[in-house]
């Protein structure tokens, strides 16, 4: 049996070598997803286990490639866990939504994010 596939898009190099790293020491196969207009077709492609995105820079790219993969039959029941840097409480409140609109399954602050990977993707990874 193959190990688990996670997707990952992320700005931040050394938040994403950590979170590469990190997903390996799970037992993770990990692939990186250059641009998030690919999303939705790597996952269509790839049937990864979890998406991992990073909302920095890009997030209205990001935000329409996690609605193009819900609204894909063979991508919309895809967990995505997305993290974000702290910027305040209205402009967290606002992102939250935006996030939860587009169809993140978890949102996580990056500054813990690394020490709880293991709890964050039970959380979304845990099936009702």
């Amino acid at each position: 049996m193959t190990s688990p596939l996670a997707l990952i898009f992320y700005e931040n190099l050394l938040l994403g070598n950590q979170l590469m790293n990190r997903l390996s020491d799970l037992g993770y196969r990990t692939k990186v997803v250059g641009d998030p207009d690919q999303l939705p077709a790597l996952a269509a492609a790839d049937k990864p286990l979890v998406v991992i995105v990073e909302l920095g820079e890009s997030v209205e790219p990001v935000f329409s490639a996690i609605r193009n993969l819900r609204s894909t039959p063979s991508t919309q029941h895809v967990p995505v866990l997305a993290l974000f840097q702290t910027t305040g409480k209205a402009a967290d409140r606002k992102l939250t939504a935006a996030a939860h609109a587009a169809g993140v399954t978890l949102l996580a602050r990056n500054q813990a994010f690394l020490t709880q990977l293991t709890e964050l993707l039970e959380r979304v990874l845990d099936v009702p």
